[in-house]
Parts: C-alpha cells; sequence; structure tokens
C-alpha cells in the first residue's frame, strides 16, 4: 500500500498527508517534515484513493469516512493544496477519462446551463441567507483591510464596480449572473443607473424580484430568467461578477462577442471572474461534480485571448490575490456558526460537502494558484481616463507644479 502511495505522491514536497487506519496502521503521501493526519473511520477507502486521489478524498469525507486528526479541516485542506498538482491518479485509464471529461463538461448549451445553474443555486435560499453578508452577494468581496466586516468589504466592492464603469445618471446597465439581484440593486440606488439583471436560476429570480419590490426598485430594476446568448438591446454599461466560472471555454469567444453587440459605442464593460495565475486553466473534478457542474477556471492567457478576438479593448486588468480567501474564511465562519440548523434542513453530508467546498477554495486562494480577474473593456481608447486616479478619489496624489530653481549669484574665490 504505501508503495502505492510514493507512486502518485513521490513529487509532493509542500507537506505530507498521513492516513492513520481504525487499527493504528499508517500510510503517507508526500515527503516533508510538515505532515497532518487523518483517522480513517474505514481502511477500505484507502482503495477509492489510490485510484483517483483529487475525487474520492473529498468524497470520502463527505460520506464521513475520515477526520483530521489533531489538526484542522483548514489544516488538511491546506497540505492537498500545495501538493496539488503533483497528485495524479495511479492508473493510466483514470487520468485520461478525467482529461476528457473536463472537455465534454465544457460544452454548455443553453439548456445544459440552466441545468448546471440550477444544481447549484436552486436550493434552499435559507442556507445562503445564512452564510452571506445582509445584502446577499455571492462573489468576492474587497477587502480595504483585512480586518473590515464582511457587510463593509461587499459594499466596498459593489463603489469599485461602480467606478470601473463609470456610470452617468440614468446609464442602462445588463448585469449577466446577477444572482439575487444585490449589485443592479445598489447601482440603481446609489448611481441612478436603470439596471436588467439576467439569471437562469428560477429561485434566485423569485428573490430578486421580491427584494426589488420591497426595496421600491421595481421601476429602476428589471429580473429576467434568461440567458446571455437570448439578451437583446444596447447598453451603456455591462457587468459580469461571478458568473464567467459558469460559461465554459468552448463559449468564450461567443460570450465577448455577445456583450461587445449589445454594449453602446461609447459602454463600459467589467467582467469580475476568478482565474488562475498559471497557463491552461482547469476544474477539479470534485468542484465540478458536486458544486459547479460545467465549470471551468481560465488563466488569464484564455480570457484575453477572447476578449481580443472579440473586438473588444482590454482598458484595464486587476488581480485580487487575497480577497477570496478572506471572503470565503467570513463564509465559513458563518456557516459553521449556523451549522445545526443547516444540518436540520439540508442533512449532514450536505454540511460536509459545504463545508468542504468553502474551506478547500479557501486553501486554494490563500496557498494555491486562484485569484480573481477584474477586467475592464471598451469600445474606444478614449471611453475612460488615461490613469487611475478616478477609481480612488482622494488617494490619488496630486500633481505639484515644480518650483523654479533659485537664482544664486556666482560662487566667489580667494586666492
Amino acid at each position: 500500500m504505501q508503495a502505492l502511495f510514493d507512486l502518485i505522491g513521490h513529487r509532493c514536497c509542500a507537506g505530507a498527508l498521513e492516513l492513520v487506519a481504525p487499527d493504528g496502521r499508517r500510510w503517507r503521501l508526500g515527503n516533508s517534515a510538515d505532515i497532518v493526519a487523518v483517522q480513517l473511520r474505514q481502511t477500505s477507502v484507502l482503495w477509492r484513493v489510490l485510484r483517483n486521489p483529487r475525487l474520492a478524498f473529498a468524497e470520502a469525507y463527505m460520506d464521513g469516512h475520515w477526520e483530521p486528526l489533531n489538526a484542522t479541516l483548514a489544516d488538511v485542506l491546506r497540505i492537498c493544496v500545495r501538493n496539488l498538482d503533483h497528485v495524479q491518479p495511479a492508473l493510466a485509464p483514470v487520468r485520461w477519462w478525467n482529461r476528457a471529461r473536463t472537455q465534454l463538461d465544457q460544452i454548455n448549451t443553453q439548456r445544459r446551463s440552466r441545468a448546471n445553474v440550477s444544481h447549484h443555486y436552486d436550493i434552499d435560499y435559507d442556507v445562503y441567507r445564512r452564510f452571506l453578508d445582509r445584502d446577499l452577494h455571492y462573489s468576492c468581496a474587497y477587502f480595504r483591510s483585512p480586518d473590515d466586516s464582511l457587510e463593509a468589504a461587499q459594499q466596498a466592492k459593489c463603489a469599485h464596480i461602480a467606478a470601473k464603469l463609470d456610470l452617468k445618471p440614468g446609464a442602462r446597465v445588463l448585469d449577466i449572473g446577477c444572482g439575487w439581484g444585490s449589485l443592479a440593486m445598489y447601482l440603481a440606488e446609489h448611481h441612478d443607473a436603470r439596471c436588467i439583471g439576467i439569471t437562469l436560476s428560477s429561485e434566485q429570480l423569485k428573490v430578486a424580484q421580491a427584494r426589488a419590490q420591497a426595496r421600491g426598485l421595481q421601476d429602476r430594476v428589471e429580473f429576467r430568467l434568461q440567458d446571455y446568448r437570448e439578451t437583446t438591446g444596447e447598453f451603456d454599461a455591462i457587468v459580469s461578477v461571478g458568473m464567467f466560472e459558469h460559461v465554459g471555454r468552448p463559449q468564450y469567444d461567443l460570450f465577448f462577442r455577445r456583450v461587445r453587440e449589445l454594449l453602446a459605442p461609447d459602454g463600459t464593460a467589467l467582467l469580475h471572474t476568478i482565474g488562475r495565475y498559471s497557463a491552461g486553466g482547469g476544474s477539479d473534478p470534485w468542484i465540478r461534480k458536486y458544486i459547479f457542474p460545467g465549470g471551468y477556471i481560465p488563466a488569464a492567457s484564455e480570457v484575453l485571448a477572447a476578449v481580443e478576438s472579440s473586438g473588444l479593448i482590454g482598458s484595464d486588468l486587476e488581480y485580487w490575490r487575497l480577497h477570496y480567501a478572506l471572503t470565503l474564511e467570513h463564509w465559513n465562519a458563518r456557516f459553521q456558526a449556523a451549522r445545526s440548523e443547516i444540518a436540520e434542513r439540508m442533512g449532514e453530508r450536505f454540511c460536509r460537502m459545504w463545508e468542504f467546498y468553502l474551506q478547500a477554495c479557501a486553501a486554494c486562494f490563500r496557498h494555491g494558484d486562484l485569484a480573481v480577474f477584474h477586467l475592464q473593456m471598451a469600445k474606444t481608447l478614449d471611453r475612460l481616463p488615461v490613469t487611475r486616479d478616478y477609481l480612488y478619489p482622494g488617494a490619488a496624489a496630486k500633481a505639484v507644479e515644480p518650483k523654479a530653481p533659485r537664482k544664486t549669484s556666482p560662487r566667489r574665490t580667494f586666492s
């Protein structure tokens, strides 16, 4: 057994994972002095992990087949994430199937996209309400300080997005993947925008419409159950936050062509998406199966290639590095505080799946190669200011006219 673990983990040197059987036997994956142990509830799970470690290890946690030993789940996932790229299934057919499945799962037709979105977002709304901020933003927040509250950081994210869209009063805004309507309502309330938000989740649509009604925004905000491929009209601004991860790589060119077609000649677009620092993105098999079917996390090079082919001009690209790690850690703390109530509604296996998801993603942003990209786009070179000063009012350095050199008399010397 140890020989097989040595085979699949011979390149793992950023920490080691020790698996302890009920009878005390131990096996180790990786070669490092930084060791974290897990207690197996049944030894048979080892064969599942060896066949397909990146899928089976997470499934085994969902099923209650292992627990951290003298450590936390976050400690275990830190070691896993640091070694993630070096762990491969022992069997070549499994490796081939994982690669092929990744490609097939990204072909997201309109029908398939709706099914994928329903899988994650059409669950009990009360689950999301328990761990998100009060305004229900389910995307990376913007922490001006690590000590910011989740509520403050989510509002700062909205303000930052609004600044990048450079909105004028009465601007027509399209929000692609509007969630529960939080950003669209923010733009309507704070910038007098006229917003259309589109989603593929019927549950999100109902909640968004009810919230807009309760806030008296029904004349300025409209929510639709609609695919971006079906949307028509012309918009002064287009924004998409946390939706592009569901598009799938084969649809990238079409997505940005649609953005260009829907954007007014003097319009501005902003894409907020999870991405990878490394070339050649991907999708974790467990995340793809249980959390976000059809999803794909791109490298910036993949996104920019599609933007360039669409005819849009990339006017700004900002990397958010640790912001999502902080966001996910806030979400997990709130999830754990409400865990017993969520378990009563959804069951223990659901809770184990979600705590693994939240903490694994936090580890990927803190110790792995995930970031958030903020890509701003326009149709013309002169649509936006030539510096970023307009994004940070009050913080930009003031230009100072250089002083004229002081006139001095020639130095007198004595001999």
